[in-house]
């Protein structure tokens, strides 16, 4: 599993990836809000150890704007020890709050309770590499795709597109970020190019393309695909 640690001071990010490298888990790293925020957008992530004081953007505004989108669990991380600080943390979003000098095994034990819960409520596939939406599925380990049990052949573009699209279910891409996440480089009118890859899309996974029920454009903003 994926573990984001977000703390300006760098020896702390550092001890906190020790315990959890320990424990198996994979652990990204960020030192300011606006820094964390990228690497959620585009980092399959499963819980966040977020600092509040930093530069930039503080883990209070980082929470608020990561709760818009989804519901990974975030672990509160802060020097202080107020209760006001606390409670306004958990209301900004937070599942947690670990105060700083921290037990190692605590932490390590908060982080596995809150890992328990977001598996217990089914927030978190068990295959983390499959990605579901009603009858769509995309089983990214094998690459292969199936609506209603009936695998669908894609190419690879239109593989990334979809793939990207149904691992955040419900947001919307406009055409630049599809392209540029996709092609992996600077977008320069792919109107006509993104477009096109979405049409044939349709053409295989819906039953009606021109009323489709998964992959659906946002008139003036983009795509999305359907969280059904």
């Amino acid at each position: 599993m994926n573990i984001l640690v977000c703390d300006d001071e760098k020896e702390i990010v550092d001890a906190i990836e020790i315990y959890l490298h320990n424990e198996g888990y994979k652990v990204l790293k960020a030192f300011n809000g606006i820094e964390a925020l990228q690497i959620v957008q585009e980092n399959e992530i499963h819980l966040i150890i977020m600092d509040i004081m930093m530069p930039k953007m503080d883990g209070l505004r980082a929470v608020m704007k990561i709760r818009e989108e989804n519901n990974i669990p975030v672990i509160m991380l802060s020097a202080k020890t107020e209760d006001t600080d606390k409670i306004m943390g958990l209301n900004m979003g937070a599942d947690d709050y670990v105060t700083k000098p921290f037990n190692p095994l605590e932490l390590i034990a908060r982080v596995k309770s809150q890992l328990r819960r977001y598996t217990t409520l089914g927030s978190l596939e068990v295959k983390s590499n499959i990605y579901k939406t009603g009858g769509l599925v995309i089983d990214d380990e094998s690459k292969i795709i199936t609506v209603d049990g009936e695998e669908v052949q894609l190419t690879p573009v239109q593989y990334k597109i979809l793939r990207l699209l149904t691992a955040n279910a419900g947001k919307v891409y406009s055409i630049d970020e599809i392209y540029e996440k996709v092609w992996e480089e600077i977008a320069y009118n792919p109107e006509n190019t993104v477009a096109v890859h979405i049409r044939k899309i349709r053409e295989k996974i819906e039953i009606n393309p021109k009323e489709p029920k998964y992959l659906k454009v946002v008139w003036g903003i983009g795509y999305k695909v359907e969280k059904l």
